[in-house]
């Protein structure tokens, strides 16, 4: 039987849906936490160690959460997915995709350098310059959000409508990120769809009970057919530009009808798309996944 380590602290919901998925498919597991993970850069054993892999490194890591912590500590994080990578494992998402995807300014960037229809994002560490281009945005009739860098479901966005607003400017540890603010009409909605290996196969509106259409913030899901051909496509060139397994995009649509994408997420959750999708999400993530464990002709995902 094939071992696969799922890298989280937190398994929850989705730990126990991949757990079942791999169950399925004859394959043991173990949560493994990256806290818990070291590098041992002696000569003779295992050079990465990891909790419950003792005696041999897994057939496979799927990645759904790295914790937070200072610099070293991330970085330290990262280090041993590259490093599980660098000696043959798969790893799903990678370390490269989650470095990419964590940051939104760097999202944000790579996004933009390929063009990909993205919101105007500024991202500065002067406090005044943030100001300045702040007050020139609203005065130009556009509304701002600022969003943390390393944030997640919504938590630490702020919206500014009025020069009133900017006397608490938020900034993510000296780093501002600022975006136009994208309006979609009188009821606040934006896109979610999930891509598996350069494939749109399911996708939810997220309607917020306020200006956020974050799940975790209490937005009502809604299934979306995969019949919109521009909003899938332009998910799944956004992941192919940031060259990952998959991901979650989120995507606006303004009152014009015109598509921006707003993030990409190499860790998504997808509880709330599995209870309006009619495919199982976690069956078509460790289909793909362990494809790669095996390496084998890869055939089209089949959207059941």
């Amino acid at each position: 039987m094939g071992r696969i380590a799922i890298i989280t602290d937190d398994p929850g919901w989705h730990g126990a849906r991949l757990r079942e998925a791999l169950a399925a498919k004859g394959y043991g597991y173990s949560y493994v936490s990256l806290t818990a993970c070291r590098l041992n850069l002696e000569s003779g054993g295992l050079p990465v160690l990891l909790p419950s892999f003792e005696d041999g490194l897994p057939d496979g890591v799927f990645v759904r959460g790295v914790p937070g912590g200072s610099l070293d500590q991330v970085v330290f994080y990262l280090d041993v997915l590259h490093a599980l990578k660098l000696l043959g494992i798969p790893v799903y998402n990678d370390g490269r995709a989650v470095e990419r995807t964590v940051d939104k300014a760097m999202t944000s960037f790579m996004l933009q350098c390929a063009g990909i229809p993205t919101p105007p994002t500024w991202v500065l560490g002067s406090r005044e310059e943030a100001l300045d281009l702040a007050e020139r945005e609203l005065r130009a009739g556009h509304q701002l959000v600022s969003k943390p860098l390393f944030g997640s479901q919504g938590q630490g966005l702020q919206r500014y409508e009025k020069p009133e607003d900017l006397a608490g400017l938020s900034d993510s540890s000296g780093v501002f990120y600022l975006q136009r603010f994208v309006s979609c009409g009188e009821q606040p909605h934006d896109f979610r769809v999930f891509v598996i290996r350069g494939k749109a196969v399911a996708a939810m509106r997220r309607c917020g009970v306020s200006w956020l259409n974050n799940v975790a913030q209490g937005a009502r899901c809604e299934p979306v057919r995969l019949d919109d051909l521009l909003l899938c496509r332009l998910a799944e060139d956004a992941v192919k530009v940031l060259d990952m397994g998959y991901a979650g995009v989120d995507i606006i649509r303004d009152h014009h009808g015109r598509y921006s994408v707003l993030e990409v997420n190499s860790i998504p959750a997808w509880k709330g798309l599995q209870s309006v999708s009619k495919v199982s999400i976690a069956d078509l993530l460790v289909d793909d996944f362990l494809s790669l464990c095996h390496p084998e002709p890869h055939g089209e995902i089949r959207v059941r």
